[in-house]
C-alpha cells in the first residue's frame, strides 16, 4: 500500500509540474501593451518566411520594402484599450481592439477584429497556451459568428523574436466550422 501511495504522489507531482499554467490576464495585457506599442514595418520579402503570401496582395504591396507602417499599436481610452491598426492607408486596412473584460478585475483579455471580410469576430486570449513569446487569441465560441459557417478569422497568433523587435502575426480563417486556407500571415519589424 505504501508503494502505491508513493507512486500516486509522484504521478500527481509530475502531472502538476508539467501541466501548462494559465497566464495572469492582467499581467499579459500589460505585457502586450509594452511589447507591441508603436509602429512596425512590413519585413522585406525574403523575411516573409512560412507565410501565406498575403504580403504580395496588390492592396498591401505598396508597403513591401518600404519604411511605411505595416501595423501600428496605440493606447486609447486612457490606456484601457490597445488598438491594432493593420495595413494602414491600404484598401486592406483592418483594426483589432484588445482590452481586459473589466478594468479593475481583469479575468480575461478580449478582442474584436474589424475585418475586410465585413464581419467582426470576437476573441478571448488562450490563457493556457499563451506565453510572452507567443500570444494566442481564439474565436469566442459564445458568439454567433464563431459558431457559424460564415468565412471569418478564427484565431490570431502573435509571435515575438529577435528580442521583441520582430513580430509574426497570423490571422487564421475558418469557413463551415473548420479551418480554411484564407489565412493572412505577416512578418513585421519594429521601426
Amino acid at each position: 500500500m505504501k508503494k502505491i501511495l508513493i507512486a500516486l504522489s509522484l504521478i500527481t507531482l509530475f502531472a502538476s509540474s508539467t501541466m501548462a499554467k494559465d497566464v495572469d490576464p492582467s499581467d499579459m495585457f500589460e505585457y502586450m501593451k509594452k511589447a507591441l506599442k508603436g509602429d512596425w514595418k512590413l519585413s522585406p520579402e525574403d523575411k516573409q518566411i512560412d507565410t501565406t503570401g498575403a504580403y504580395k496582395n496588390p492592396m498591401v504591396f505598396p508597403l513591401v520594402g518600404t519604411d511605411k507602417t505595416g501595423v501600428a499599436y496605440k493606447f486609447i481610452g486612457f490606456g484601457s484599450t490597445l488598438q491594432e491598426d493593420l495595413l494602414p492607408d491600404t484598401e486592406k486596412q483592418m483594426v483589432t481592439m484588445y482590452h481586459c473584460d473589466d478594468v479593475v478585475d481583469c479575468t480575461e483579455v478580449i478582442a474584436t477584429h474589424y475585418c475586410t471580410k465585413m464581419n467582426q469576430p470576437q476573441f478571448t486570449m488562450d490563457l493556457k497556451n499563451t506565453t510572452k513569446e507567443k500570444i494566442i487569441f481564439n474565436c469566442n465560441m459564445k458568439t454567433k459568428l464563431c459558431n457559424s459557417n460564415e468565412d471569418h478569422i478564427h484565431k490570431i497568433i502573435m509571435e515575438f523574436s529577435n528580442n521583441g523587435k520582430h513580430l509574426k502575426t497570423s490571422y487564421l480563417g475558418w469557413t463551415d466550422q473548420k479551418p480554411n486556407k484564407k489565412n493572412s500571415i505577416y512578418h513585421f519589424d519594429k521601426k
